[in-house]
C-alpha cells in the first residue's frame, strides 16, 4: 500500500472525521443536537403527507432534546450533558437535527441560529435539511455565518434512484439533491451528505455503482447508514407485507460491502459515520442485537487492514 496520509496528516485507512476535526480546531470539538419544533414539506401536506416511509426521529433523539424547551436551555442542557462523558470537549457545534431545520421563515431560521451560536463554547452549526428546503437567501445568510463560524449545511439524499425517492415518499428527487449541493457550495459552505443502504428496490449492484455518482458531488463530509426497520413507520407496514421487496443487510455481509464501497470512494470526502444505530427495542425488522457504532468503526478498521485495502483505491 502506497503511504495514505490524508492532508491532516492521520494514516488511518479512511478520511477520518475526528481527526480532521482535531486538525481544524487543535481540540476535540462535540456535537450537541437539538430540536427546535420544525417538520418538512412531505408531512405538512406542502408536498405530501406522512414524511420519510422510515423515519421515527424519537428512535435516534437524545434525551435532553424537547421541542418544548428553548434553544439556549437544550444547548446548555446539551453541553452538562456530554460534559460527564466527553471531560477534553469545551467547543460545541451545535447541529439542528430532527426532520428540515431550514424549513421555516428566513426571520425564524435567524432567531434561532443565532440564539445557538450565543451560548458559550459554541463554534459552529450544522443544520440536518432537505436539498427542497434551502434557497438562494438562506444560503446567503448561512455564508455570512460562515466567515465567522463553522457552518455545514447535512443533506439528506439517501439515493440517486428516482423510482426509490418516490418509493420511500421522499417528494424530491436526486437532480435537486445535485443542484441544492453545488449551490450550497457556491456560497461557501461546508456540504454533508446522508445516503442510506438497502432501501427497497434497490439492488446490491444498483447501491455499489451509485459510488460513481456520489463522486462526482462536491462534498465536504457524507454518511452512510444501512437500512432499518424502525417501529412506528409506514415502512414497518411495508416490510411486514412484502418482507422480500427488502434486502437487509446482515453485520457480516455490511461488512464487506461498505469496505468495497469505500474503495470506489473519493478519498476526498470525510466519513463520518459508516453505519446507524436504532436501540434494539424500535426495530420492526432484523438488526445487528446491541453491536455500537464504535464496534461497527473497530470491524471496518480491522477488515480494511485485513485485505490491505483503503478509500479510494478503486476511485
Amino acid at each position: 500500500m502506497p503511504e495514505l496520509t490524508f492532508s491532516w496528516g492521520h494514516t488511518r485507512r479512511f478520511n477520518a472525521y475526528a481527526p480532521y476535526f482535531k486538525k481544524v480546531f487543535e481540540q476535540r470539538v462535540q456535537k450537541i443536537s437539538v430540536d427546535a419544533g420544525f417538520t418538512c414539506p412531505n408531512r405538512d401536506g406542502t408536498k405530501g403527507r406522512g414524511g420519510c416511509t422510515y423515519c421515527n426521529n424519537d428512535a435516534f433523539n437524545p434525551s435532553y432534546c424537547n421541542p418544548e424547551k428553548p434553544i439556549d436551555q437544550q444547548v446548555r442542557e446539551g453541553i452538562e450533558f456530554h460534559q460527564v462523558r466527553y471531560r477534553r470537549a469545551s467547543k460545541y457545534l451545535v447541529y439542528f437535527q430532527p426532520y428540515s431545520n431550514t424549513y421555516a421563515p428566513f426571520v425564524h431560521l435567524k432567531e434561532l441560529y443565532e440564539t445557538a451560536l450565543a451560548q458559550p463554547g459554541v463554534i459552529g452549526l450544522v443544520i440536518g435539511t432537505r436539498p427542497d428546503c434551502v434557497d438562494r437567501e438562506k444560503l446567503h445568510y448561512l455564508g455570512k455565518l460562515a466567515k465567522e463560524h463553522y457552518i455545514t449545511v447535512e443533506y439528506g439524499i439517501e439515493s440517486i434512484y428516482n423510482s426509490t425517492l418516490e418509493r420511500i415518499n421522499r417528494q424530491h428527487s436526486y437532480k435537486e439533491s445535485v443542484e441544492a449541493i453545488h449551490l450550497s457550495k457556491e456560497y461557501g459552505l461546508n456540504v454533508g451528505a446522508h445516503f442510506i443502504f438497502g432501501l427497497p428496490g434497490e439492488s446490491r449492484e444498483m447501491m455499489m455503482t451509485s459510488a460513481e455518482e456520489i463522486n462526482k458531488l462536491p462534498l465536504d463530509s457524507i454518511k452512510f447508514h444501512q437500512l432499518q426497520i424502525v417501529e412506528g413507520t409506514t415502512m414497518a407496514k411495508d416490510y411486514a407485507l412484502r418482507p422480500n421487496d427488502y434486502d437487509l443487510f446482515s453485520f457480516e455481509e455490511y461488512i464487506d460491502f461498505i469496505i468495497r464501497f469505500v474503495e470506489k470512494l473519493n478519498p476526498g470526502f470525510i466519513i463520518e459515520r459508516f453505519a446507524g444505530e436504532v436501540p434494539p427495542s424500535y426495530l420492526a425488522g432484523p438488526g445487528w442485537g446491541l453491536i455500537r457504532n464504535d464496534q461497527i468503526n473497530v470491524a471496518i478498521e480491522k477488515e480494511l487492514e485485513k485485505r490491505n485495502t483503503w478509500q479510494g483505491k478503486n476511485f
